[in-house]
Parts: C-alpha cells; structure tokens; sequence
C-alpha cells in the first residue's frame, strides 16, 4: 500500500496558506500573511517569549524565525524586549496594534477550521486531531533523535 501522508499534509498547508491570504486580502488586512499568522497565533496564546521557545511552537528554525522577526518587528507587528530576569535573552511581546487584529484572525482562523473539517462528524474530527498529534509527536521525537 503506497502512503501519501506527507503529501497530503504538504498540499493542505500550501492551499491553506494560500485561501488565508486570500480572506486576509478580502478583508484588507495587510499588516501580516499567513505564514506570520503561525507566529502571531502562539504569541496570542503565549505573548512575551523567546524565539527558541517560539520556533519550537511553530517549528520553524531559528535562522528564518529571526528573518521573519526582522520583517515584522519592521512592520510594528511585534517588539523584541530584555527579559527583566535574564538580560541577555530577548523576548518577542505583541504591540498593541496587533493585540487589536486578534479578532479578525479567530474569525479567520474559525472559518479556516471550517473548511479542513466540513463534513466530518465530531468523531471523526477528535479521531484526527488525535492522529495528527501523535503523528506530530513522532518526528519530534524522530528529530531529537537525529540531532
């Protein structure tokens, strides 16, 4: 039997990224794309850490954390902060214009939830979630692994 589960989880994410920036044009939110949306939804859950912490919740490497950072930090989307406890470490914090989008990105983000669940009963939808998680816990414990 030929698996394609990667495929599939690659093709949803690009298409994905692709209907949020669209919804994201149509409302005339420009301020950020979809792939700084990843960034932003875990600084809305966690404001005030540091890249490491946010590249290991996003999964992305630090190097294009920092680029992506640099960009929106730019664009008054994010502040980098001296942590009051450790001076050398730098936290990411939200700026308050951000703080103000985050309820049209829950809405967006809903309707995105909508659309990769449409049809699904509310079985199926737990069945996967808990699929996809233990599927994510594989290759990062696949990835610390082979360090």
């Amino acid at each position: 039997m030929k698996l394609n589960c990667g495929l599939y989880i690659s093709r949803i994410r690009q298409i994905n990224g692709r209907i949020m920036n669209k919804i994201l044009s149509e409302k005339n939110i420009s301020a950020f794309n979809g792939e700084q949306g990843r960034i932003l939804h875990v600084l809305w859950e966690e404001d005030g850490i540091s890249i490491k912490e946010l590249s290991f919740k996003t999964g992305l490497a630090v190097s294009t954390l920092t680029k992506m950072i640099d960009r929106m930090e730019e664009a008054n989307l994010i502040k980098r902060i001296p942590d009051k406890k450790d001076r050398r470490k730098i936290l990411i914090k939200l700026t308050e214009y951000t703080n103000s989008l985050k309820g049209v990105y829950d809405e967006i983000s809903q309707k995105m939830t909508d659309y990769s669940y449409d049809g699904f009963s509310e079985n199926e939808i737990e069945t996967m979630e808990r699929l996809l998680k233990k599927m994510l816990n594989n290759v990062e414990k696949a990835e610390r692994e082979n360090k």
